[in-house]
């Protein structure tokens, strides 16, 4: 039933070789995710503040106590995020469409948002404190309605076999980046500088922004594509005996799958620090002056897209021009949590610069280099961890291979919050110095285990596409910073 798939209107046509509907589709995810992480960039802040903790009832937690409560919020909030969207792409595949998913989920964004930030002067005395659950859920729900179906959209603006679906990805991914780049920018400046709730205010006009765009010019660039539920259209039809035993095979691959999640666990773990010990440790343990101003800490969170920008497409032609000798994808994953490691090396240094001081700042430059190796081994990991599951995957267990995957990420954001909260009870060195300590041994523990996940992956590695009368391997890159998801490839 593939002759049925909706395309893009013949009148919309093209730019820069795509459709025009992959632009308004990079659109709607930029204001998106200015949004997300401009009000992620700050949230620790914001919880962690003088007046949010007197208005909240908190005044009489210590520091330590403080953050810890601020981590364990942001540690909850962001599993939940990665636990949504299997909700909201069964939603979409059997009753919505993605459009409507799409509006719906953008909606609840934005009124989480603009929840976070209603004044606290304006509410009864006691109820602030749920108004930030009721943002929160909002938000959550939300995002499991938009992210997922966003990104297979990109997908269903092509053909299969289309030769310019990666290149589309990619573009897509630059607005993903751009999008938090000015989100760390706009709305952590706003936050730290002038009023953290008209931030999040600010943050909610972002993803009206988004709205507003899709509403307008939905119709006109994408058609129907996106409309009916892919289950109504017949795209999701399986050949095999949904109650037929798992092969051999099939079981062999569904363990690469599991072993590789414990990895992954690990490495976001530590790379989702980055809201929150290390964003604490930029905001008050890090000289944040350049040539005389203070910069807002969360601008540092700046550093982690902009070099994905930069280095996705160099590290995409290492590959390639590796030939034969690229590395299988248990070695990038390898790859990935031993540069995971040498960044918390440079936190290491970090806080040994400031020792048991309670006035000496740390460099900006320690955070900047460790944002730079979290950088490269996002982009050795990432890119490839939801494609192993679509090449791996059973097709009657795809979707639940598929959630299972985004839980593995979702469990990795709660444990980086329980991990942050030993930077207050253990000290930032013996905790940074652990999670190096950790990642640096599970990518060696993985890079032995390499060659044997290989064979039980019986082939998956090669995938061969024709090129004329040639056969050659495809290879390909995209780096979505969410994590992603991936800081997330759906296609």
């Amino acid at each position: 039933m593939q002759d049925l798939k909706p395309k893009p209107p013949a009148s919309a046509g093209e730019m820069l070789g795509h459709p025009k509907g992959l632009f308004l589709l990079f659109g709607t995810e930029m204001w998106e995710r200015l949004s997300y992480y401009g009000m992620r960039g700050i949230f620790v802040f914001y919880l962690t503040s003088a007046a949010t903790a007197a208005v909240f009832g908190w005044e009489a937690l210590s520091d330590t106590e403080l953050q810890s409560k601020a981590l364990s919020y942001l540690g909850w909030y962001a599993m939940l995020v990665y636990l949504t969207p299997i909700i909201g792409g069964w939603v979409a595949d059997n009753k919505w469409g993605q459009r409507r998913c799409i509006m719906f989920g953008g909606v609840l964004m934005m009124l989480g948002q603009f929840s976070l930030g209603f004044p606290h002067s304006w509410l009864p005395d006691g109820s602030e404190i749920y108004m930030l659950w009721l943002g929160l859920a909002l938000m959550i729900i939300g995002n499991g309605f938009f992210k997922p179906n966003i990104s297979t959209m990109v997908g269903d603006l092509y053909d299969e076999g289309d030769q310019r679906r990666d290149t589309a990805f990619t573009i897509f991914y630059m607005g993903i980046n751009l999008g938090s780049i000015l989100g760390y920018l706009v709305i952590g400046w706003i936050g730290e500088k002038v009023n953290y709730q008209l931030a999040f205010f600010v943050a909610g006009l972002g993803m009206l922004l988004g709205l507003i765009l899709q509403m307008t010019q939905a119709k006109r660039y994408l058609g129907e594509i996106g409309n009916q539920p892919s289950a109504k259209l017949g795209l999701k039809q399986e050949s095999v005996d949904k109650h037929a035993p798992l092969t051999q095979e099939e079981r062999d691959r569904i363990k690469v799958i599991l072993i590789l999640g414990l990895f992954t666990v690990i490495f976001w773990a530590g790379f989702e620090q980055a809201a929150g010990s290390m964003n604490l440790f930029a905001k008050y343990n890090t000289d944040l002056h350049v040539f005389g101003w203070e910069i807002p800490a969360s601008w540092l969170q700046m550093v982690n897209p902009l070099f994905i920008i930069i280095l996705a497409p160099i590290i995409a032609s290492i590959w390639v021009g590796l030939g034969d000798r690229e590395p299988n994808s248990p070695t990038k994953f390898s790859m990935g949590l031993v540069f995971l490691g040498l960044g918390f090396v440079a936190m290491v240094g970090a806080a040994l610069q400031i020792g048991d001081s309670e006035t000496v700042k740390a460099s900006p430059w320690w955070l900047i280099f460790a944002y730079i190796f979290h950088t490269i081994g996002e982009l050795c990991l990432s890119p490839i961890g939801l494609s192993m599951v679509t090449k791996l995957s059973p097709l009657r267990y795809l979707s639940l291979m598929m959630g299972l995957w985004f839980a593995f990420i979702g469990i990795a954001n709660k444990g980086a919050a329980e991990i942050g909260k030993l930077v207050g009870e253990s000290g930032p060195l013996a905790t940074f110095g652990g999670v190096a300590i950790a990642a640096i041994a599970a990518g060696i523990i993985l890079f032995f285990l390499r060659n044997k996940l290989v064979d039980w992956m019986h082939g998956a590695e090669e995938v061969h596409v024709k090129v004329g009368d040639t056969t050659k391997e495809e290879i390909s890159i995209t780096a979505d910073h969410e994590g992603t998801p991936p800081r997330h490839f759906s296609g």
